[in-house]
């Protein structure tokens, strides 16, 4: 690696070694405050430039403006007031710190990148740490920038720095996380899933397809990185995790993840990947509860935000989408699994050159339940599909069909307004469990004839109620509830 590179990478060994390797007690803290005692584990990275290691062309997108960020909230972020509650609308999270008697789990032994004998451990008192309770040990400056080398990553590993079981962790500055995954994205490039919104978009003669393989970009050395990508940065089993100011760049797969967190916030966060990278989701939650993120722009090439299986109270608004694949819950239900997933709001978004707008996708065959959704106030610039929920997702060339499905209920739209190029509604929900208590409200969507044909609204097996006109008219809609519902088994639900 060049110096700037080594000296970054080293940078994020000292503090995961302060993390994982100092015989402290665990941690305790509270949002906003300082560490007690000797429990400092706030990471702060220096802001230098990055370079757009990414591909010129855009797939999907054409390339397109970026949105203008919302504006940042210095300071102490401030949990915003609650949405006004109706019918089947969630609640947003309101995140709480642990109390003094909160049992803790210890944190891990030191991770040696995965026992590769290249590994290099670095003492974080070697550079001026005191761990002492009273000195500041965050001003440990530099961009981070992983390494291109195969021989570097060995057989792969499913992320690239992780925090693991800790309590109130904070990752704050005004730095860069560059994941440099261009090497990655051309190496593997077909041997990754399709995004099955795709089969929507046909474009206007021909003129759009699948381009030509492009020149590949040699990592350092030469030689064929891993088909395991990593996620650039990821918690796992963590309470209160806080991420905000820095900026993740070109991830060789998911930006930032959160598995199996309570109490998430993320806000005045940067995610930047070109539109075409293939599968790099912006933000990715699973198994996560009490998550609010605000005040932040994505552009990727999948999901903004990516919502799994085992997510409740889940609290967006005030973000920017773009490029990208929009905002989505799922896809959930893969190979017959279950899936459950309340309490969702996502509001006061701005989507542009996106494929999807806000998006349900379920695979046949899973079983659970969506439901307590609200979209509200999302704008929409040139959106191909701003409005979809997709029950026959399937990412691979073929899927068998199947009877069974993850049950869709209470999934409310409100103030969905702008453009599209492809189709503005897509409903297509199960046979045997049909979506219901689908609502519309101040739906205005207008067409731009660009390179795709257009498409009227289409709704299959939706149940629900327009509370107003929408604009075009979705008469598709059957109003009601179905009069053959099935009746869900205690399997179906959550």
């Amino acid at each position: 690696m060049s110096g700037l590179s080594f000296r970054g990478f080293t940078y994020m060994l000292l503090i995961a070694f302060l993390i994982w390797s100092f015989n402290f007690e665990a941690c305790i803290a509270r949002r906003g405050k300082h560490w007690r005692q000797s429990r400092d584990v706030s990471a702060s990275v220096y802001k230098k430039k990055g370079k757009n290691y990414g591909n010129a062309h855009n797939k999907y997108h054409g390339g397109g403006s970026k949105s203008k960020p919302p504006s940042s909230h210095k300071g102490t972020p401030t949990l915003p007031k609650p949405p006004p509650q109706h019918k089947n609308t969630p609640s947003p999270p309101y995140p709480t710190p642990p109390s003094d008697d909160t049992p803790t789990t210890p944190p891990p032994k030191a991770y040696n990148g995965g026992g590769h004998s290249s590994a290099t451990t670095f003492n974080v008192l070697d550079f001026g740490a005191k761990g002492d309770g009273k000195s500041d040990d965050t001003k440990l400056d530099g961009t981070i920038v992983a390494p291109t080398s195969p021989k570097a990553w060995g057989k792969g590993l499913l992320q690239w720095l992780e925090f693991s079981k800790l309590v109130g962790i904070t990752i704050q500055g005004n730095g860069i996380i560059d994941g440099r995954g261009s090497v990655w994205w051309q190496d593997n490039q077909y041997d990754d899933p399709i995004d099955d919104e795709e089969k929507l978009i046909v474009p206007l003669n021909h003129t759009v397809g699948s381009p030509s393989p492009p020149l590949p970009i040699q990592s350092e050395m030469g030689g064929k990185m891993p088909s395991v990508k990593p996620t650039a940065l990821r918690f796992y089993g963590s309470f209160n995790p806080t991420v905000t100011g820095i900026t993740i760049q070109n991830s060789p797969q998911c930006h930032l993840k959160f598995d199996n967190c309570n109490g998430v916030m993320v806000h005045d966060v940067t995610i930047s990947s070109p539109g075409d990278s293939p599968n790099t989701d912006g933000i990715h939650l699973q198994n996560s509860k009490d998550v609010l993120i605000y005040s932040s722009s994505m552009a990727c090439g999948d999901d903004c935000i990516s919502i799994q299986t085992g997510c409740s109270n889940i609290y967006v608004h005030n973000v920017n989408c773009g490029p990208g694949h929009g905002i989505s819950i799922g896809s959930l239900g893969k190979d017959n699994t279950r899936a459950c997933v309340s309490n969702i709001t996502v509001r006061d978004v701005n989507m542009h050159n996106t494929m999807n707008g806000v998006r349900i996708k379920t695979w046949q065959g899973g079983s659970g339940s969506v439901q307590g959704v609200l979209f509200s106030n999302i704008q929409v610039s040139e959106v191909e599909l701003p409005i979809v929920i997709d029950q026959f997702y399937c990412d691979k060339r073929t899927c068998k069909n199947q009877t069974s499905a993850v049950s869709l209920a209470g999934i409310n739209y409100e103030r969905i307004r702008g453009t599209y190029t492809v189709k503005p509604v897509h409903f297509a929900c199960s046979d045997n469990l049909p979506c219901v208590d689908v609502s519309l409200t101040s739906v205005e969507l207008k067409p731009i004839q660009e390179q795709y044909h257009l498409y009227n609204p289409f709704c299959w097996q939706t149940y629900g109620e327009l509370k107003t006109p929408t604009v075009p008219p979705i008469d598709c809609l059957q109003i009601g509830k179905p009069t053959n519902n099935r009746i869900q088994t205690d399997h179906d639900l959550c």
